[in-house]
This record gives C-alpha cells, structure tokens and sequence, in this order.
C-alpha cells in the first residue's frame, strides 16, 4: 500500500510517502500563472498512489480573491490529477468529511504535523520554521490547542510570518549596524533572509530554492551583493566584513521573533520542550538554547530530508494510522 501526503503551499509544494522512501519539493509559486495542475499530474503518474493525503496553505495566495476560491482550485488540480482515494487534512487535525465546511482546510499543513507530534513526541510546542512562515503549535495531551485559523494564530503568537528564504529583509529590521554607523534600509525588495542564512553558511545553494530578488543567480557573491544593495551600497562601497555584519544582525532579529513567540505560547500552557522542524530548524536550536528549553528535533528522529517536507509526511502517516 503506497500512501502519499503532499503539502501544497502557495510557493512550495511538497510530497512524502508514509514510509520516507519518497521524498520531494518543488518551488511552485501558485501566485504566478501556476503549473500546479500539470506538476500534480506529472506526480500522480509517475507515484502511483494507492490513497493520498492532502493538506494546504496555498489558498492564501493572492491570486484567489478569497480562501474559499483557493481551496477550490486546489481540490480541483489534485482531484483531477490523482485517480485513488484522497482525503483532505483540516484545522483540527483530522480529515474532513463530505458534511464539514471546506473553510477547515485552510491552513492546516501544520496540524497534520502535530497530530504526529502529539502522538510520538507528547506535550511540548512544535516549531516549525519553513521557507517563509513560522509554526509555534502547543501541543498537550496529545492534541493541538492552536488557533483554527491564520488570523487567529497570529494573534496567539502561534503564527510568525517569518521563514527562512523568501522574507523580504526590511520586514525585520529598519536600519542596521555598519562600521561607519546606523544606515537605515531602504523599503525596495533588493534581498531576503535565503541571502543572509547562505553566507552565513545556515543553509546552501541546494535549500535556497526560490527566486531571488533580482532574479539572478544564489551563488555567495550574488547573495552579497543584493544585501549590500538593502543599505543603497555596490560590493566597491561596503566591505566584506559589513556584509557579514548584516547577514548576522538579520538572523539575531529573526531568532529574537522567534524567542519571543515561543516564549509567549510555552508559558501560555505550562510547557518547557520544543519539537523543531523545517528548513530553519538552526534558528530553533538556537531559541531553545536562549530559552533554556528541552528539545527534540525532527532531523535527529525521522532525519533532515523529512524535516524539510514534514507536513507530507504526517499527512501521510495519518492516513497510515487509521488504515491500521
């Protein structure tokens, strides 16, 4: 029995098999004139499911003039690209039947990963950092107590609109640190954190899997160079070390975020563990280590391949668990 989850976001769409073997992403960005329907189809023949398991975030996608539109147009591209039994994963971490609201599959890649979570790791916050959001989940008692909703949870702190590539450098910081002094940003797209964490060494030219600012390439130099341009500088006006400098003064603002949402929803409900996932998951280390709390990480128990595609994943093993 080959049992697929797929993760479809508005950038990234994601696929695991329940057993790891099959292990995908692709950048497919729904907001452009999306090959979303071909690239599921290409999946289904070539994949074969027995029976898929579906979660969502890609309805946000401005290009559909309400969340109802998105899903729709999700259901429709996996339903006529995949011919097994596909179920649909909802907020509250089960699978939606025919008589539920289809409004409960927004968002709600994140609660097929703690529904997983609850059942493997127990009580604890589960952070899940991806390319451009951030996931801070309580879990007690084996089920989620997060917000049903994207608004919701960002006013829980349960949602940081934050991730690891694709957030534009001016949503975090207004002005940075140089040798000659304060230099405030300016508000253009020039860079994104994908730029930052590259020289920083956090992640490589394989992770870094959108497009770039500029639209040129993600080698180190083109990375220096679009955030030399956050500060109006050619690479002949600011020195390597500046360079660094922002890169690093970028990452301590994100990993401060992400102390402080944490923070808020561990307190909120009595829990000292982090379960971490996602492409960001060295941000995570790091908060935990600031917070002083437990943490058991997704790379280390399953392995980094399915950490950075972990919504597929317990998807699919959710599917797997009520076939047995």
């Amino acid at each position: 029995m080959k049992i697929i989850g797929i993760d479809i976001g508005g950038a990234n769409t994601k696929l695991a098999s329940s057993d790891g073997s099959i292990i995908e992403l692709h950048y497919i960005p729904l907001w452009k004139d999306t090959q979303l329907p071909t690239a599921l189809k290409e999946a289904a023949d070539r994949l074969q499911p027995d029976k898929l398991s579906v979660a969502m975030t890609g309805e946000l996608a401005d290009c559909f003039s309400d969340k109802e539109e998105g899903i729709q147009f999700i259901m429709d591209a996996v339903e006529n690209a995949f011919d097994c039994e596909i179920r649909y994963v909802n907020n509250e971490g089960a699978f939606n039947t025919p008589s539920d609201d289809i409004q409960k599959l927004a968002a709600a890649n994140w609660a097929a990963s703690a529904d997983l979570i609850g059942s493997e790791v127990g009580d604890c916050v589960f952070v899940d950092v991806g390319s451009t959001t951030s996931d801070i989940i309580p879990i007690i008692d084996g089920k989620h107590k997060a917000g049903h909703t994207d608004f919701s949870r960002l006013l829980r702190s349960e949602l940081v609109y934050a991730g690891t590539l694709r957030t534009n450098i001016v949503t975090l910081l207004d002005s940075v640190k140089v040798s000659k002094g304060a230099c405030r940003l300016s508000s253009e797209l020039f860079a994104t954190t994908a730029d930052a964490y590259l020289l920083l060494g956090d992640i490589t030219q394989q992770i870094y899997t959108c497009e770039t600012a500029d639209g040129a390439g993600n080698a180190k130099i083109d990375s220096a160079r679009r955030l030399g341009r956050v500060v109006c500088a050619d690479l002949s006006e600011i020195s390597e070390e500046d360079i660094m400098s922002i890169a690093k003064q970028v990452k301590e603002k994100q990993v401060s975020l992400l102390c402080d949402a944490i923070s808020d929803v561990a307190g909120r409900h009595g829990l000292n563990t982090i379960a971490s996932a996602g492409i960001g998951e060295f941000m995570i280390r790091e908060a935990a280590k600031r917070l002083g709390l437990d943490l058991v990480s997704v790379s280390e128990k399953w392995g980094s391949e399915i950490s950075k595609v972990f919504p597929a994943y317990a998807a699919a093993r959710m599917l797997e668990r009520i076939d047995h």
